[in-house]
């Protein structure tokens, strides 16, 4: 590269810094390099995949015309990844230049060679900064039960929306607890969306979204984060329960925010309802329970035996031979009860048993193969609404009472039931007790649950109070 390229370059950093402001240059271009400058195209690098898409889709044409007002003799730029440049040279290979038409950036809806973002195809979706998608995971593959039908039918509702449809419910939060499908719906709602093309569908898990906003702001990059996230027609995020940090948090609520308020669809996935999300602020939990909340309940053994048989004909896509007799799907349907991945578990013991030994599937193999995945019936979760709910009821208050300043006699025994209650069949802390009981300090709760245990010992009839509530609250 002679010293004229370099000249050109500085001459159109400095052109681009006075048509888009300090700002915008430091978050865009300020790493950006010059790499080559052959046959009238410019060859520039960045360091992330993030910041070649967003320069692409939003500055290819304004950092052609400053080349050009530098070089009348540039016709294209094209854009690398400088990792992608220190692996082409250690290797000694000649880095492959990237396709453009005319003056213009490839598409950022493209994969990279020329064919559109189609189901089943990641790549485009990856280069947006999304975090990887299964291609299994999709509509088709997803079996519908009762304890999903909500669920999916709301998931289809947003996957089948057009740019110009009206946003019928946002955010769509869905919650369930390990293997009951939610990952499969948000994957599926992005696969489907973006095999449409209406509209630019971003699928992130909590901790993608973390590492992502971190990164930006370690490279100087939040603003460009930002633009991004905000620019995404239906922005979709799994596991928001691992959401962690302050300031990720705060930047996860601002995005909600915009999204929402410029009528963009979110959809959100986690393990709880908002309420019981205790490591986000008041107002993240607010609008995420403004949206449509919808929980997945567990799996019945009807919609469990019709998940196996949908496997198993997956399965023999590629094992054309491999069969499992209606007794034995019968069998895991009824006794591998805890979850989806379990049942998956199962079959595919079955299948490796099947390939490896060669002998056929049978019920005696099944119940060999499978006993560790049968587990226990798992007590019911206690929620505190129902345990406010409950207490009121037994102690004829009512549960605002409950959550009230009151002192009255009437109310403070209740309350302080309801506390050590909470304490006792919950894994709730002190505080989180203490601010769904009206806002109390965390010394309140526990002087309550200090209070009924020393009472317990020595009064009997509060001592059966409390255990029929227990059994009421764990049927």
């Amino acid at each position: 590269m002679s010293n004229a390229d370099q000249e050109n370059w500085s001459k159109v950093k400095e052109r681009l810094r006075v048509e888009v402001g300090d700002d915008v240059y430091s978050s865009w271009f300020a790493r950006m390099d010059l790499e080559a400058i052959e046959e009238g195209a410019v060859r520039l690098s960045v360091p992330t995949r993030f910041l070649k898409s967003w320069i692409q889709s939003h500055y290819a044409e304004r950092v052609l015309a400053c080349w050009q007002a530098t070089n009348d003799k540039i016709n294209r730029v094209e854009l690398i990844v400088r990792s992608a440049v220190l692996r082409s040279a250690i290797a000694n290979k000649p880095k492959e230049m990237e396709p453009a038409m005319g003056g213009r950036f490839p598409s950022v809806n493209g994969n990279g060679n020329g064919r559109p973002l189609l189901a089943g195809d990641g790549n485009g979706h990856e280069a947006l900064g999304g975090s990887p998608l299964d291609a299994r995971l999709t509509f088709e593959s997803f079996v519908v039960g009762r304890s999903n039908t909500l669920a999916h039918a709301a998931a289809k509702q947003v996957a089948a929306a057009k740019r110009s449809d009206a946003v019928m419910f946002n955010p769509l939060y869905i919650h369930a607890g390990v293997g009951l499908g939610k990952t499969h719906l948000l994957q599926a709602i992005t696969w489907a969306g973006n095999a449409m093309g209406e509209r630019k569908l971003l699928y992130l898990t909590a901790e993608k979204f973390m590492y992502g906003f971190v990164s930006a702001l370690r490279t100087q990059t939040a603003l460009a984060f930002k633009e991004t996230l905000r620019g995404i027609g239906v922005l979709v995020i799994d596991d928001l329960q691992f959401l962690q940090g302050k300031s990720t948090q705060a930047e996860f609520c601002h995005t909600l925010n915009a999204l929402i308020d410029a009528g963009r669809q979110v959809v959100i996935a986690s393990d709880r309802p908002p309420s019981e999300l205790e490591s986000l602020d008041d107002r993240v939990r607010s609008r995420l329970a403004g949206g449509l909340v919808v929980e997945m309940g567990p799996l019945g053994e009807e919609l469990r035996f019709e998940i196996l048989k949908a496997r198993v004909m997956a399965a023999r896509g590629h094992h054309p031979s491999f069969d499992v007799p209606l007794p034995v799907l019968g069998y895991i349907a009824k006794t591998v009860t805890h979850n989806g991945r379990d049942l998956e578990g199962a079959l595919n013991r079955l299948l490796a048993h099947n390939k490896l030994t060669g002998h056929a599937v049978t019920l005696e193999m099944a119940e060999r193969e499978v006993r560790d995945l049968i587990r226990p019936q798992e007590p019911k979760r206690v929620k505190i609404e129902d345990i406010q709910r409950v207490v009121a009821r037994q102690y004829n208050v009512s549960r605002s009472d409950l959550l009230s300043s009151r002192r009255t006699a009437n109310v403070v025994r209740p309350r302080q039931v309801a506390m050590y209650l909470a304490k006792t069949l919950t894994l709730r802390s002190l505080p989180e007790i203490g601010r769904r009981f009206g806002g109390r300090d965390h010394t309140t709760v526990l002087h309550a649950v200090r209070k009924i245990e020393g009472l317990v010992g020595a009064d009997m009839v509060l001592a059966e109070e409390i255990e029929i509530l227990k059994r009421q609250l764990q049927e």
